[in-house]
């Protein structure tokens, strides 16, 4: 099966000395929904900078759908959609425009970006918000026009950093069902959280990593083997001896 994203022995040491990443691989199969886990200061949002070329590594390399990224990086980005843990647009513009203003920065014209945001408004339920600023918006309907745009430019693989955190019962199940419905038409998924029960209900495969190094890997139930997830997490996150947030499993 052809990978979607190939990372090997990838490093990441910050200015003063701090390692990030410790020889970090990890294969994520084309149309897989998968998880990766870890406690805050894991290392799972550098991992994710790095592959989007936010960051810059410090060795390893990355390969995203066939192209390495210190050699293709441009092609490997236009394949990539990314979902951060905080708000970043413009609070001023509307709706609509940040998504034509996203869809631009790829080379695509109004015009043939329109189908595409009108079906992302919809589906995301931001089609009533289209002409509002984005500084009125909830931040449950900030984090689904996070989502749509990610996905304006139509990516093959998509990093959600934390996309529900903070978000109530009801939208987190409507953004599960979506997310859902987007794997299947064979959209790759990587998703960071720590609602573990949304990890067990969306993901097949995943991994977990503690300070800078990948602890466990494989399909969720050889994660698991028989224990509940919460369990599995606490245990390596003790033996790596790592400092442990809350874990919210009652979703």
């Amino acid at each position: 099966m052809k990978n979607a994203l190939e990372i090997k022995s990838l490093k990441k040491i910050y200015e003063g000395g701090k390692q990030a990443l410790k020889e970090v691989s990890l294969n994520v199969a084309e149309g897989d929904f998968f998880a990766l886990l870890g406690p805050n200061g894991a290392g799972k949002t550098t991992l994710i900078s790095i592959t989007c070329g936010l960051v810059n590594k410090t060795e390893g390399k990355i390969i995203v759908q066939g192209h390495d990224i210190d050699i293709d990086g441009d092609i490997a980005k236009v394949h990539i959609g990314l979902v951060p843990q905080e708000y970043n647009a413009d609070i001023f513009e509307t709706v609509e425009n940040v998504l034509y203003t996203q869809a631009g920065y790829y080379g695509i014209s109004r015009s043939e970006a329109k189908e595409q945001i009108d079906m992302l408004l919809t589906k995301l339920s931001l089609e009533d918000k289209r002409k509002v600023q984005t500084i009125a918006l909830s931040g449950g309907m900030k984090r689904r026009l996070m989502i749509a745009r990610a996905l304006v430019h139509k990516p093959t693989l998509l990093f959600l950093d934390e996309p529900t955190a903070g978000v109530d019962v009801e939208l987190r199940h409507e953004m599960w069902k979506y997310l859902a419905e987007l794997n299947k038409s064979g959209v790759t998924i990587i998703l960071t959280t720590h609602y573990l029960e949304e990890a067990e209900n969306l993901c097949r495969n995943i991994a977990i990593i503690s300070n800078g190094e990948i602890k466990r890997e494989g399909t969720m139930e050889e994660v698991r083997g028989g224990k509940r997830l919460e369990d599995i997490y606490m245990e390596i996150i003790k033996e790596a001896g790592g400092s442990q947030e809350p874990v919210l499993s009652k979703i």
